[in-house]
């Protein structure tokens, strides 16, 4: 099932999305008042079969004629993400000097986990605030991102996927400046629009192959990162187990899993977006993600 947050007036509403026949159902007569799409994912034990029953029959609209909006638009927590997590990536970050403390194209040997902000967050077709001012080198870096549904501590890798919910696809865009100036990621990861998500929540169950999905990331129609899911370093159940080491994981909780070769600052000279750039970020059956820089 490939859920949505949307609007086509005032407020926000639940939705199942059928792209391929350019549909999006409104299941908010099939859930209490007020209910948004976190809710949904807690109480996916008691709202999951009721969806899955129901929602074909619920009022179609055109997918078109409606805003989508992050699927989780208000996260309950910041994004946790993983940086230099694909190969050719690391060696990359490596040799771009925005790496600190040194040039060191090693992989590494354990996640490297980084936060994004909630407030960075915004929908799946919304302009890119490049926030002129404050940073001169925006990248982009197209992900892969799991939706934790059932939470826990100390989940061990046999039992990862009895905690994931499903996926979704982020860009975690990136003021490269701030990232190198304060030697740390959270300021460079975080303003504001920053963290385009969507367009679709795919329930696990449409997902039986994971590490065969391919991730494409274009810049004005000219591709820039291809990478299979398999190639990454550490895989989803390493970022849940590492993450769930005495840290409570919660329904709702979204993981950016790492963005392979091919980000702006990788080429010689970089390749940094301006304003009027487009960027689509595409994964296998999970939709493609295009905004705009303002």
């Amino acid at each position: 099932m490939k859920l949505v947050t949307f609007s086509a007036g005032a407020g926000t509403l639940v939705g199942a999305a059928e792209p391929e026949a350019g549909l999006v159902r409104d299941v908010s007569a099939l859930l209490p008042p007020d209910t948004g799409l976190l809710a949904v994912i807690e109480r996916w034990a008691e709202f999951g079969p009721v969806l899955a029953g129901q929602a074909a029959g619920q009022p179609a609209v055109p997918l078109d004629s409606v805003r989508l909006h992050a699927p989780i638009p208000v996260p309950r927590r910041d994004i946790y993400c993983v940086g230099k997590n694909y190969r050719e990536h690391a060696a990359e970050f490596g040799r771009s000097g925005y790496d600190s403390p040194s040039r060191s194209e090693e992989l590494p040997d354990k996640p490297i986990i980084f936060s994004k902000a909630t407030t960075a967050v915004t929908g799946p077709y919304d302009d890119i605030d490049p926030h002129h001012g404050v940073t001169n080198e925006l990248d982009y870096e197209g992900e892969l991102a799991v939706i934790i549904g059932r939470g826990g501590r100390g989940i061990s890798r046999e039992s990862a996927y009895e905690h994931v919910w499903g996926y979704t696809m982020l860009n975690d865009v990136t003021a490269r400046d701030l990232q190198r100036d304060h030697k740390q990621w959270l300021l460079g990861k975080s303003l504001d629009t920053h963290c385009p998500m969507g367009p679709y929540a795919v329930t696990a169950d449409e997902v039986p192959d994971i590490a065969g999905l391919e991730l494409e990331t274009t810049v004005n129609g000219e591709n820039r990162q291809l990478a299979l899911v398999k190639d990454l370093i550490f895989d989803i159940p390493d970022l849940i187990a590492t993450l769930s080491a005495g840290m409570t994981l919660l329904p709702g909780d979204i993981i950016a899993t790492g963005t392979p070769a091919g980000v702006g600052i990788g080429f010689t000279p970089p390749k940094f977006l301006v304003s009027g750039d487009v960027v689509e970020v595409a994964v296998t059956g999970l939709g493609v993600l295009r905004n705009r820089v303002a």
